[in-house]
């Protein structure tokens, strides 16, 4: 198994109902990639100063389907409408987890 993790800092400017269509978008998009074997995001509770605002959580059974997803029109759509222009910074790592 494959985890993605991404974070992300919203601009100042970005508003709730920003983020609700973000993850309504991301919720979609994640309906059309078949390789994705699990995916969870969610804002930041606020229980440490800090934070990144975001996350996203995705899991896949191998390299080759994260591949598929990272690539996906669809997921470079959500990218472009909805989370690009409205960051200010975003930190992610993939790993092994088992």
């Amino acid at each position: 198994m494959y985890r993605h993790v991404v974070m992300l800092k919203w601009n100042d400017d970005v508003d709730a109902a920003h983020v609700e269509a973000t993850a309504a978008a991301l919720d979609s998009a994640v309906a059309t990639i078949p390789e994705i074997a699990d995916y969870r995001h969610g804002s930041d509770l606020g229980l440490a100063d800090g934070n990144f605002d975001y996350a996203i959580v995705a899991e896949f059974a191998s390299v080759e389907d994260y591949t598929v997803y990272r690539d996906h029109p669809e997921h470079a759509r959500v990218i472009g409408e909805f989370l690009k222009p409205y960051i200010s910074a975003r930190a992610a790592v993939q790993y092994d987890a088992g």
